[in-house]
């Protein structure tokens, strides 16, 4: 009971270091994201259509079983598709987009209604009408085999479009698995210019956390820690995408294991002084995503930084981070960047593994897949996607380091959200360079 009442009052201390008035009121929010998404269908839109060569794409979801890619057409205020929602978008010749929707009235200002009842009292007439009228020369739909964000068309709807279809527009269909990824993947120039503040809130909220404000060592747990995290995200008004982690490495005789880290993490470990902590944090805002993993030394009595040896230890884990996005280059595919940073860190005797993976839209987002922790020969499907510019990735990694101090191997996790523009990488809004300290000393963000 005490340790309870202890930590709820240190958590009641604590000042808002990430302050509220970052994040804008709802309505400003909707404003921004009808903003984002008109530009991104009228300029983004058109040109991958015309790159992947469909030239009328639909995307259908029923209430509450909403395609991927659905939910990211949908104007602010449509919290979820409306009974049957059919969107049309046709690249006419002349190289601009029409946008309809086979629905009784507009979804919000892009999209026109598109559905005379009284002339086609059955939806799926109404679309094939549209369709036969614009006359496409491919017709693409929502089905993959790789990508569960490019296969949201449901077994009943291509069911029902088919059978309504002309065999000679049926003939036409294809699957929109390169289309929906790239839409998912590319970001515009100002939801760049918007991302850094996300990824700063998730720096300020890690930074609060990881401080002497939230955590007493001998008194509070890693899962204080996460719900802490997870409170402090809902406060300010923003969403996350998974439920945060808290994991510590310490000098006891545990060893570290993947697959603890990643699912059989033990709760309630209280946190003491000389640990090494662990995050992984994630937010939601402006429908855009980050995923964020940092680490903090907890202070022994007399300390005033981090040991040289841990310190070594991180540094290991910044150089794998360059090896990695070193490899980065316009169309080479996930696997090839994986191996060619896997041989690289192994001919500078870095033990690694890299499971990096596309951000935006969604945390684990549609595009190149370089490696997962478990698959660190290549990962067939979504690993074979090329790189594309104006793309956004998680440099998701992490670097073995042998501590003779604690008799043991230690691992530095990283996770850090960045940008490629087609010549170069950089990290959105820095990287951690320094370990956090506990007690905080000195800045940890750098380049």
């Amino acid at each position: 009971m005490k340790k309870i009442l202890l930590f709820v009052a240190i958590t009641l201390f604590c000042t808002f270091v990430v302050r509220a008035q970052y994040i804008l009121p709802l309505k400003e929010q909707a404003r921004v994201i009808d903003e984002l998404l008109a530009e991104r269908l009228n300029h983004v839109l058109p040109s991958l259509m015309k790159e992947e060569g469909i030239d009328m794409w639909i995307v259908i979801s029923r209430e509450y079983n909403e395609d991927p890619v659905i939910k990211t057409m949908l104007p602010a205020t449509w919290i979820s598709a409306r009974r049957r929602t059919i969107l049309a978008f046709y690249n006419n010749p002349n190289g601009t987009i029409e946008k309809y929707a086979i629905a009784r009235y507009n979804v919000g200002n892009e999209i026109k209604a598109a559905w005379d009842m009284t002339k086609f009292p059955d939806q799926w007439d109404a679309l094939t009408d549209l369709i036969q009228q614009k006359n496409p020369n491919k017709i693409g739909l929502n089905y993959s085999t790789h990508y569960g964000h490019a296969d949201g068309l449901t077994f009943t709807e291509q069911k029902e479009l088919m059978a309504k279809l002309p065999a000679s527009t049926a003939a036409k269909v294809v699957g929109a698995e390169k289309l929906a990824v790239r839409w998912l993947e590319t970001r515009t120039e100002r939801e760049m210019q918007l991302y850094p503040q996300l990824i700063q809130i998730t720096h300020d909220i890690i930074k609060e956390g990881f401080s002497e404000k939230v955590i007493m060592p001998g008194v509070t747990t890693t899962d204080d820690l996460v719900w802490w995290f997870r409170q402090k995200i809902r406060d300010l008004g923003l969403d996350t995408w998974f439920h945060p982690s808290v994991a510590v490495q310490r000098n006891d005789p545990e060893s570290f294991d993947h697959l603890r880290s990643f699912s059989n993490r033990p709760k309630d470990e209280v946190i003491r002084t000389g640990d090494l902590l662990h995050v992984d944090i994630g937010i939601t805002y402006l429908r855009l995503n980050t995923d964020i993993q940092q680490h903090a030394y907890v202070l022994q009595p007399g300390e005033k930084t981090a040991p040289d040896y841990l310190v070594k230890a991180f540094e290991k884990g910044n150089r794998l981070q360059d090896i990695l996005t070193s490899q980065f280059k316009t169309g080479k595919t996930g696997n090839q960047i994986l191996a060619d940073a896997l041989a690289q860190a192994k001919s500078e005797n870095i033990q690694a593994v890299i499971y990096t993976h596309p951000i935006g839209f969604h945390g684990h987002a549609a595009g190149p897949t370089i490696g997962l922790w478990d698959q660190q020969g290549g990962v067939p499907g979504s690993g074979d996607f090329p790189l594309h510019k104006n793309t956004a990735y998680s440099i998701e990694l992490n670097a073995a380091s042998e501590i003779t101090q604690w008799k043991k191997s230690i691992r530095i996790m990283l996770e850090q959200d960045g940008f490629w523009d087609g010549k170069q990488f950089r990290y959105i809004s820095g990287r951690q360079v320094k370990l956090l300290t506990i007690p905080s000393h000195a800045s940890h963000i750098g380049d």
